[in-house]
């Protein structure tokens, strides 16, 4: 605008006071805190109980356990081909802690392919057992009879599962019921013909052999712990049986786990830039809430510690529809005593919605910190974003038991770090370059542990896409 020309407004009349643009120039604006659209509501960290672990690790303590082989075997896939990774027949029970890898390949050479169409039987009740089928791709269900002369369904399998291990070493064994294909369906066959000629030709495996047969002597509970001798409803005097409790010779230790990142700040900024904000506060916020929501993902996902890979094979089920119905919440809710919290993604929790919408039930909610959080069976459904969804829209639902009195699930860190400003996590100040950058580290410890089997448990391969 060239000086002395008027000001008009959009209705082409002169403007007779001040515009906003420019009184804008002369105001304080209201501002918010940076926003950050990562920040959940992190359930895990909130509900799991915390301790202190002073020296880095924590030792799990359980009674010896006699159980062998309970796990998934991997199988690789080339093309139309599936072969068995000759270690992974280690998770069959006959055959844990094997390592003979020669004999090991012998035996997933010897392993055909055989693939079943959905509702065709695998395997029929009281037949001869005579295979071990690997499941390398697709469900199956283990179909046995009620009390009242019907069909009921034992349980589900799916991918890396077993069944009829029992055959390669029981010449008697029987199928104690049938194995369905509820879809269509890639197993691997291993006869116990094959299994013996391979034995007859192996000293290792012979000697391994010997040694598991001697397993079922020792007197073991349901869950394959050394029994403990006790003597009741006796009169008289009778002698007491002596006995004493052992323990795991090599248990399970875990140390605590790592986040870090290094924060840095220009020193012009702030100087300069650090009202009505402080700069160096804010950044630190932001980068403490990232560490928090990576800590949450590595609780769930992490190898060694995630609870999605610690949970024990048996209490893994498969939902018996695909969905995730109120029968298969039901079943996991069994599994385990004293279940404190359901852990599913946000479109589990929609799906299982559905379900429940379509047999007219609606799930009381409760108040927790200000949110409603849904419950089934009075236990909470707290949603955890960081549970995986797959390329097949399928996820999983978790159960857990928490608290060390009660031998569950628990969280671990270690208080009273250096320069700690939340328990477990740090912030360190580590100088300032020749830039004028002053450089924090930022830092978490944590881990998780599961002191029994039983306190958690997983309902995989849910379905979320389906409607009506």
């Amino acid at each position: 605008m060239s000086v002395g020309e008027e000001v008009r407004t959009e209705q082409g009349r002169p403007q007779q006071s001040l515009g906003t643009a420019a009184a804008r120039n002369l105001a304080t604006t209201t501002k918010s805190v940076p926003q950050m659209q990562e920040i959940s509501s992190r359930w895990v960290l909130r509900t799991l109980p915390w301790v202190d672990v002073q020296g880095g690790t924590y030792r799990v303590n359980r009674r010896l356990t006699y159980a062998v082989g309970d796990g998934r075997v991997t199988f690789v896939k080339t093309g139309d081909q599936v072969e068995v990774i000759p270690a992974e027949l280690g998770e069959l029970p006959v055959l844990r802690s094997f390592e003979d890898e020669e004999v090991l390949t012998e035996l997933a050479r010897r392993c055909r392919r055989r693939d079943f169409a959905a509702g065709e039987v695998i395997a029929d009740f009281g037949n001869r057992a005579e295979e071990v089928y690997l499941l390398a791709h697709g469900r199956v269900s283990k179909v046995g009879t009620g009390p009242y002369g019907d069909d009921a369904v034992l349980g589900v399998l799916a991918d890396g599962a077993y069944f009829g291990d029992q055959a390669l070493i029981d010449p008697d064994a029987i199928w104690e019921y049938t194995a369905r294909a509820d879809t269509a369906t890639t197993v691997l066959i291993l006869s116990r013909q094959d299994f013996e000629q391979v034995a007859e030709r192996s000293d290792t495996l012979r000697e391994h052999l010997d040694q598991v047969r001697s397993l079922p002597r020792q007197r073991t509970n349901k869950y394959g712990e050394k029994e403990v001798e006790l003597a009741a409803g006796h009169s008289g005097e009778p002698d007491i049986p002596h006995t004493f409790v052992d323990y795991e010779p090599r248990p399970r230790e875990y140390e605590l786990s790592i986040a870090q990142t290094v924060l840095r700040i220009h020193t012009r900024v702030a100087d300069l830039y650090n009202q009505p904000m402080n700069q160096t506060e804010q950044q630190l916020r932001l980068t403490v809430e990232a560490l928090r929501e990576r800590q949450e993902h590595e609780l769930i996902n992490n190898p060694e510690f995630g609870l999605l890979s610690n949970c024990e094979y048996d209490q893994r089920i498969q939902p018996h529809d695909g969905g995730p119905t109120p029968d298969d919440m039901d079943e996991l809710l069994s599994r385990r005593r004293s279940t404190k919290l359901f852990l599913a993604h946000p479109r589990a929790i929609a799906a299982f919605g559905r379900e429940l919408n379509k047999r007219g039930l609606v799930p009381e909610t409760i108040d927790i910190g200000g949110n409603r959080i849904p419950t089934w069976r009075g236990v909470p459904v707290y949603p955890c974003n960081k549970i995986p969804i797959s390329e097949a829209r399928t996820t999983s639902i978790l159960a857990m038991r928490t608290g060390e009195a009660d031998q569950g699930v628990i969280g671990l860190r270690q208080s009273g770090i250096p320069d700690e400003i939340e328990p477990s996590l740090s912030v360190r100040f580590m100088g300032i370059n020749e830039q004028a950058v002053i450089k924090y580290l930022v830092t978490a410890y944590y881990s998780a542990a599961v002191l029994v089997p039983d306190a958690l448990g997983v309902l995989e391969n849910v379905e979320i896409g389906r409607w009506g």
